[in-house]
C-alpha cells in the first residue's frame, strides 16, 4: 500500500474517531440538558412508587412516574414548585433547587390510616371506598411479591378473608360468605371466568391464573348479580394481570422483572418473566411463568388419619396396595404448570384507546388425592383417579373511548373468547377399565359499559352484556390390559349451549361530603339447550330447553362522619341460573349412587342484607366490622331421584342409587367480618383479619343442617416491621374446627377426609400455623425474599379439603428488577 494512501486513512480513522467521540459527548450533554429523571421512593422500604403525580405552580406542566418510579422533571426547572401526589401516601411540594440538592430521589412518607381508597370492580368503573357500600378487600403488588404465592388460590387465601379448599395439590376452590364454586365469580381483566360446567362440587380453575403476573387482586364480598349476572352470589373475585404503559415523552419505556423461587415443601421450581416496552402511543406487556411441583409433605404434629401409609402400585400387570416408605409424603400430588401473557395497547392521537390481551395456561396431569383416599372395605376403592391437562386461553379485546358526549363521559367495549378443557380418568382398583371422560367450552362474551354524568354529585353507569357458551363432551373406556379402546358416555351432553342476555344501571348520588347512595337493578335473561344420547342411558326425555328470567337489585348507602368514621348499609339480590353442570350431567358422584340429568330446573336466588362500620382513631388505628345476612331459596341440591321409574340403574357394572340435582331447599349463612390496622412508631404495624359466620340447609326430611362451604371461625394476624429496604412479617393463619355433631351433611360418607375424636367419629379439626417472611432489597433492581412456613410444622387440613397442608415450609426468591 503506498505510504500517502496508508497516511490518509490513518488520518482518517483517527478524524472519524474524534469527530464520534465529540459526536456522542454533546449526544449525551444534550439528552443530559433534555432530561433531568426524579425518582420517587418509598420512605420506610425504598421501593420506587409508580403512578405519583407530579404538578407544577407558576407553569402548566404535569407528569407521572413510571414502574420505576422515574420521572422526566426537566421542564418544571423555571416553575415555581413541585407537588408530588400518590393515593396513600403524603403529599410533598419542593422547589426544583431542592430536588438537585437531594440528588434527584424523593422520598414519600406514607400517609395515616384514613378512610379512603380505591377500587375497580364495584361498579366495572374506579370508585372510592368511602362511596361503595359493600365490602371489598384488596391484595397490593407490594404483598404479592414480599409472600410470592404458588397460585392465584393461595394468593386469595392469603388475604384472611377468603378460605380455600383443596381436593389436591393442582387446586384452590375459594369460599366466600358461605358460598363456593358456581355461587361466586371469577373475572379476569373484567373478563367473566365462569363457565357453563362451573359444578356445585369444588372447582380448581382459579389456580390457572398466574400470581407473578397479578398487579392487583380484589374480593367484592355479597351478591354482586347486578354487575356480574349469574354466579355472584357470594362475592366476586376480580383479578387485574399486569398493566400496560405508555411513554409520557419520545423516549421508551423499558422495564421487566426476572423471579426465581423455591420453596422444600412440594420441592418447588418457579421461574418467571415479564417485560413491558412503552413507546407513545404502543405498549406491550409479556410475561412467562413456569413451575414445577414434586409430592407435597405434610407436617409431623397432627391426626394420624391425615397420614399417607399407602397407596396402589401396579406390580406386574396387577394393581397392589404398598406400604407408603414415608406417610407424610402425599403420593401422588405433583404437577408442573405454565403460564404465558401477552398484552398490547395502542392509543390513537383521538379519544380512543385500543388493548388486546391473550392469556394461556396448561398443567400436566394431576391426581385427583381426596378419591385415591377413599376406603373400600380394608382396600382402596380406586386405582387411578387423575385429572388431564387443565388448559385455559383466553384473548381479550377492549375499545375505551373518553370523548364526552350526550350519552357518555366514558364507554367500554370488551370482547372476549375462552377456551377451556379439562378431563377426568380414573379406574377402580383390579379393574381393567380405565375411564376418560373429556370436556371442552366455547365461551364468547361482549360487554358494553358507559358511564355519565348527570351533574357534578350524579352518575349513571349502565350498559349491557352477551354471554355464549358452547360444550363439547367426549367419553372413552380404555382396557389397559388389551389396549382396546371404546366409546363411552360423556359426562355432559355434547353440543349443549348456554347463553346469557342482560342489561343493567347503577345510579350513584354523592349527596353531600358526607353521604353517598347507590342504586343499581338488572335484568338478566338465560337459555339452555341440550340434546341427550340415548346410546348408553335411556333417558324419559331426548332433550332439554330452559327458558329463563331474573331481576336483580341493590340499594345502599354510606353516611361518614368526618374522616374518622363511616357506615355503610346495602340490600341486594343475586342469582344463579341452571347450567348444564346442573341440567345434563350424568356422573358417580360416590360409590353406589348416580346422578342424572334434570331438565326442569329453575334459578336459585339469594337476598342479602349488610351492615358495616370502619372508625379510624388518631390516624393510627382503623377498624372495619360488618355483619351480613343472606338467604338462598330454591337452592338446587343433590336429592334421590327416578329414571324411568326405577330408583336404582347399573352403572359401570354396580347397581347405583339414582340422584339429581334440584329446587328442593333454602339456605341461609349469617355472620360478621372485622379487620384491624395499627400502625405504631418506628416502622412497625399489625393487622388482624377474622370471619364468623354459621350457615344452615334444608335437608331431605325438611330438618336443617349445616351448610356444607360456610366455614368455621377463620383468619390472620400479621405482625410487619419495614424499615428503608427490609421488611419483615410475622403472621398467624388460623381456623376454628367442626365438632362431629355439626359436621355438614355434605361431608358425611366422606370420613375418610376428616379426622376421628375419642367416640372414633368424624370431625374438622382446629389448627393455626406460625409464619415468617422477609424481604432485602439489596440494591434497586435486585431484592431477596426468603420465609418459613408453618414454623411449628403442624399436621392440618383446611376446611373441606382432601389434601392435607404444607408441612414446615423453606421459601426463597430472587427477583431481578430491570
Amino acid at each position: 500500500m503506498p505510504s500517502c494512501l496508508a497516511e490518509f486513512l490513518s488520518l482518517s480513522r483517527t478524524g472519524l474517531m474524534k469527530t464520534a467521540y465529540w459526536a456522542f459527548t454533546l449526544l449525551l450533554l444534550s439528552l443530559t440538558a433534555r432530561a433531568q429523571l426524579l425518582t420517587v421512593r418509598d420512605d420506610a422500604s425504598g421501593y420506587p412508587l409508580e403512578r405519583a403525580l407530579l404538578t407544577a405552580t407558576g407553569c402548566h406542566f404535569s407528569a407521572m412516574t413510571d414502574v420505576g418510579g422515574r420521572a422526566d422533571i426537566s421542564v418544571f426547572k423555571d416553575c415555581d414548585s413541585i407537588q408530588v401526589d400518590l393515593i396513600g401516601y403524603l403529599s410533598r411540594r419542593l422547589t426544583y433547587a431542592q430536588l438537585v440538592k437531594s440528588h434527584f430521589v424523593l422520598y414519600l412518607e406514607r400517609s395515616p390510616l384514613h378512610l379512603d381508597d380505591v377500587v375497580i370492580s364495584a361498579t366495572r368503573w374506579l370508585q372510592p371506598v368511602r362511596d361503595m357500600p359493600q365490602r371489598s378487600v384488596q391484595i397490593r403488588t407490594d404483598r404479592i411479591q414480599l409472600w410470592i404465592p404458588q397460585t392465584a388460590a393461595d394468593l386469595l387465601a392469603l388475604s384472611g378473608e377468603v378460605t380455600v379448599q383443596k381436593s389436591q395439590l393442582a387446586g384452590g376452590s375459594p369460599m366466600i360468605r358461605g358460598f363456593a364454586t358456581n355461587r361466586v365469580l371469577i373475572t379476569v381483566d373484567g373478563v367473566r371466568m365462569n363457565t357453563a360446567i362451573f359444578r356445585t362440587g369444588n372447582v380448581q380453575n382459579v389456580i390457572s391464573l398466574d400470581p407473578l403476573a397479578t398487579e392487583r387482586t380484589e374480593a367484592l364480598f355479597g351478591p354482586g348479580s347486578v354487575m356480574y349476572g349469574s354466579d355472584a352470589i357470594g362475592g366476586v373475585m376480580n383479578f387485574q394481570t399486569l398493566a400496560l404503559r405508555l411513554s409520557q415523552d419520545n423516549r421508551p419505556l423499558f422495564a421487566g422483572n426476572a423471579v426465581l423461587r423455591g420453596s422444600s415443601a412440594a420441592g418447588e421450581k418457579t421461574g418467571h418473566i415479564d417485560l413491558l416496552l412503552g413507546l407513545k402511543k404502543w405498549g406491550f406487556v409479556t410475561s412467562a411463568t413456569w413451575t414445577d411441583y414434586d409430592d407435597l409433605i405434610m407436617g409431623s404434629h397432627g391426626p394420624e388419619a391425615f397420614l399417607r401409609t399407602r397407596y396402589v402400585q401396579r406390580i406386574s400387570g396387577i394393581d397392589s396396595i404398598v406400604a407408603n416408605p414415608n406417610p407424610k409424603k402425599q403420593t401422588p400430588s405433583g404437577y408442573s404448570q405454565l403460564n404465558l401473557m401477552q398484552k398490547i395497547r395502542f392509543r390513537s392521537g383521538g379519544p380512543w384507546d385500543f388493548t388486546y390481551g391473550l392469556h394461556y395456561s396448561a398443567t400436566s396431569d394431576y391426581a385427583r388425592y381426596d378419591r385415591l383416599l377413599r376406603p373400600r372395605d380394608s382396600l382402596l376403592y380406586s386405582a387411578q383417579w387423575y385429572y388431564g391437562p387443565q388448559i385455559w386461553m383466553q384473548q381479550v379485546f377492549t375499545a375505551a373511548n373518553k370523548e364526552r358526549n350526550l350519552l357518555w363521559n366514558e364507554m367500554k367495549l370488551t370482547a372476549a373468547y375462552q377456551y377451556f378443557k379439562e378431563s377426568r380418568h380414573d379406574r377402580d382398583y383390579r379393574k381393567t377399565a380405565l375411564r376418560h371422560r373429556t370436556e371442552r367450552v366455547d365461551a364468547v362474551s361482549a360487554n358494553f359499559d358507559f358511564i355519565k354524568a348527570l351533574a357534578p354529585a350524579h352518575n349513571i353507569s349502565y350498559g349491557a352484556e352477551l354471554l355464549l357458551n358452547r360444550i363439547g363432551s367426549f367419553g372413552e373406556n380404555e382396557d389397559i390390559s388389551s389396549g382396546s379402546i371404546v366409546p363411552g358416555p360423556s359426562r355432559y351432553p355434547d353440543g349443549a349451549t348456554w347463553n346469557s342476555l342482560a342489561a343493567y344501571a347503577n345510579y350513584r348520588w354523592v349527596a353531600s361530603s358526607a353521604l353517598a347512595c347507590q342504586a343499581g337493578l338488572r335484568y338478566s335473561r338465560v337459555t339452555l339447550n341440550a340434546e341427550f344420547d340415548s346410546t348408553f342411558y335411556h333417558f324419559p326425555f331426548l332433550s332439554a330447553g330452559m327458558r329463563n328470567a331474573a331481576v336483580n337489585g341493590r340499594l345502599g348507602a354510606v353516611y361518614a362522619l368526618l374522616s374518622a368514621l363511616r357506615f355503610n348499609a346495602v340490600l341486594s339480590t343475586g342469582f344463579r341460573a341452571p347450567n348444564v353442570d346442573d341440567a345434563g350431567k350424568v356422573f358417580d358422584s360416590s360409590p353406589g349412587y348416580i346422578v342424572v340429568p334434570n331438565p326442569g330446573l329453575k334459578p336459585e336466588y339469594a337476598y342479602n342484607a349488610e351492615l358495616g362500620a370502619t372508625f379510624v382513631l388518631e390516624k393510627a388505628l382503623k377498624l372495619d366490622v360488618t355483619g351480613f345476612y343472606t338467604v338462598l331459596r330454591n337452592v338446587m341440591v343433590r336429592r334421590n331421584f327416578t329414571l324411568n321409574g326405577s330408583d336404582s340403574v347399573m352403572y359401570d357394572g354396580a347397581m347405583s342409587r339414582v340422584q339429581a340435582i334440584q329446587n328442593a331447599a333454602e339456605a341461609d349463612v349469617r355472620g360478621v367480618q372485622v379487620s384491624m390496622e395499627l400502625r405504631l412508631p418506628a416502622g412497625v404495624g399489625i393487622t388482624a383479619h377474622g370471619t364468623a359466620m354459621h350457615g344452615t340447609e334444608e335437608m331431605d326430611d325438611g330438618s336443617t343442617g349445616a351448610l356444607r362451604h360456610a366455614p368455621p371461625l377463620f383468619g390472620a394476624i400479621h405482625l410487619n416491621w419495614m424499615r428503608y429496604r427490609f421488611e419483615i412479617d410475622c403472621y398467624v393463619d388460623y381456623s376454628d374446627g367442626v365438632s362431629a355433631e355439626n359436621l355438614a351433611p355434605g361431608l358425611e360418607g366422606k370420613e375418610y377426609l376428616c379426622a376421628l375424636n375419642k367416640e372414633g367419629l368424624p370431625y374438622v379439626p382446629s389448627w393455626y400455623t406460625l409464619n415468617f417472611k422477609a424481604r432485602f432489597m439489596i440494591s434497586c433492581s435486585l431484592q431477596v425474599t426468603a420465609g418459613v412456613e408453618n414454623v411449628t410444622d403442624r399436621r392440618y387440613r383446611t376446611y373441606a379439603s382432601g389434601i392435607t397442608a404444607a408441612g414446615r415450609n423453606l421459601t426463597a426468591a430472587l427477583r431481578v428488577t430491570f
